[in-house]
């Protein structure tokens, strides 16, 4: 099995609805890190599990410096942003998402 990691800086402002008060209902912005992880048994015709610039592009291209509530289709919780992140990137299968320093949520694709 071959594995690639990438790692992306992602500055960009959001507001929760929940269903209960509070500060996060605010916009509000964040320095994230997303951490991609891809996994292939083969690699493809160049040689690779999934080209980091491709990463970027479907990822950090979409979300960076944009108000994530208007750019994807779903509450943008950091559990949200991994999911969508593992069913954008091709061969990922988790992601892990900060949006600060103390405060990470992961998603991991199960095995089929």
């Amino acid at each position: 099995m071959y594995y690639v990691e990438k790692t992306l800086e992602i500055s960009s402002c959001h507001q929760l609805y929940l269903d209960y008060e509070s500060k996060c209902e605010n916009l509000h912005g964040h320095n994230w890190i997303i951490k991609v992880y891809c996994k292939a048994k083969e690699l493809d015709s160049n040689g690779l599990v999934c080209d980091f610039t491709l990463i970027k592009k479907l990822i950090h291209d979409h979300i960076d410096h944009k108000n994530l509530n208007e750019v994807l289709k779903f509450n943008p919780t950091a559990e949200n942003i991994a999911h969508w992140v593992v069913e954008t990137v091709p061969n990922c299968y988790r992601a892990d998402v900060w949006e600060s320093r103390d405060n990470m949520a992961s998603y991991v694709k199960d095995e089929v």
